[in-house]
């Protein structure tokens, strides 16, 4: 199926999704490789791509204008001393390319960090450099960022991925811009990513779903089943589960708990992330039989190595185990869902639930204080 009209301006419609397409101006056209810009809006609303088309063909027009400008002479340099050693540049030489501002940025932000912080960096300006090259920071543009976006949704990358992988980029920029004081534009930081109408939000398993689960974690008795358990009633992420220590369970305690903390082999995603959670139900059974099994200082050994811990690994072996006695769409991260929707269903505070799921509390003032004590948060958790 070819190309239709389109009502949105600088747009046409193929296969019902709409593109950006702008004829570049003859007295530009030397900067490009074709003789006009076309860009996949990735999205089939019209009000999507009439704002989107609207920004892009905004930005296209200030960029051809600064080119242009370049062109001109500067007002006034004839009357510089030096001007026959004057040279017109399209682009200012900084001295700084991406790698070396990948080097800074590790340098910088790398202390106390994770693998993965390296990792993530690492592989965001791999691509950036594969799709653009390893240029000087002054050299890059607008355009080439669009076009970086581009070639990510190209390679199959999901939104998400893609809106991870140029925050990367533009953080990397950012700071070799403010450390070495190079005083030019970050040209990723504006970057225009479509909306992906076909995102499927995450899956919270149902309560019937919830108590399935742990009645099969309960049937098979395993390590694994126990790692499920233990995330049901908790809420934890699955990385924090996996690189539990035998030291942050404290089942002696008044109120048996868990403590989420920090370790060189397993960082946790913010600082918030560190917490006290009461052990109830199947957590408390789970927490028990590691107990009294656990023979090292890693309750889930096979999935750290004392360096780092793979969650990955126990995510898709969860994953494929509950896939034979739930729907497909039920996936172990669902179960961090849930355990919110159930905090909401026994009306608890919404404060309490960001305490116990670590996640990000949503004002200022819930940061003061010291948050509830274990007495109510297990008070609260007994009423799941």
């Amino acid at each position: 199926m070819g190309r239709t009209f389109s009502a949105v301006p600088y747009t046409y419609l193929k296969r019902g999704v709409y593109y950006f397409v702008r004829r570049i101006p003859s007295d530009l056209q030397t900067f490009y490789r074709t003789d006009r810009v076309i860009l996949s809006l990735r999205t089939k609303s019209l009000h999507r791509a009439s704002r989107a088309s609207e920004r892009l063909s905004s930005r296209l027009d200030d960029y051809w204008l600064d080119l242009r400008l370049k062109q001109t002479d500067v007002p006034g340099s004839h009357l510089l001393r030096d001007h026959s050693s004057q040279t017109h540049k399209n682009t200012v030489k900084l001295g700084s390319t991406l790698s070396h501002a990948c080097d800074v940025y590790k340098r910088t932000k790398g202390k106390g960090r994770g693998k993965l912080f390296f990792t993530h960096t690492d592989r965001a300006v791999g691509y950036e450099i594969q799709c653009l090259g390893n240029k000087d920071l002054g050299e890059y543009t607008t355009i080439d960022a669009g076009e970086f976006r581009d070639w990510l949704f190209a390679k199959g990358l999901k939104r998400s991925s893609v809106s991870r992988n140029l925050t990367i980029v533009k953080a990397v920029v950012n700071l070799c811009i403010q450390e070495e004081g190079l005083g030019i534009n970050n040209p990723f930081a504006k970057v225009y990513i479509p909306s992906d109408e076909n995102h499927t939000k995450r899956h919270s398993l149902t309560i019937d779903q919830i108590k399935l689960l742990q009645q099969r974690c309960k049937q098979q008795d395993d390590l694994l089943r126990w790692l499920a358990a233990l995330i049901s009633d908790t809420g934890m992420r699955l990385a924090e589960a996996v690189g539990l220590s035998i030291n942050d369970l404290n089942l002696d305690d008044e109120v048996p708990h868990v403590v989420i903390r920090k370790h060189p082999w397993r960082p946790l995603k913010t600082s918030g992330s560190e917490r006290i959670i009461p052990l109830v139900g199947a957590a408390l059974w789970a927490s028990q039989r590691l107990s009294d099994t656990v023979t090292g200082e890693f309750l889930f050994p096979q999935y750290v190595d004392g360096i780092s811990t793979n969650a990955n690994l126990a995510s898709a072996a969860l994953n494929k185990w509950m896939k034979t006695f739930l729907p497909k769409e039920c996936v172990v991260h669902g179960m961090r869902h849930a355990f919110r929707d159930r905090l909401r269903a026994v009306s608890a505070p919404t404060d309490m639930i960001d305490q116990l799921g670590g996640w990000r509390l949503q004002s200022v003032g819930q940061g003061y204080g010291q948050g509830y004590d274990i007495i109510r948060l297990h008070q609260t958790l007994n009423t799941l």
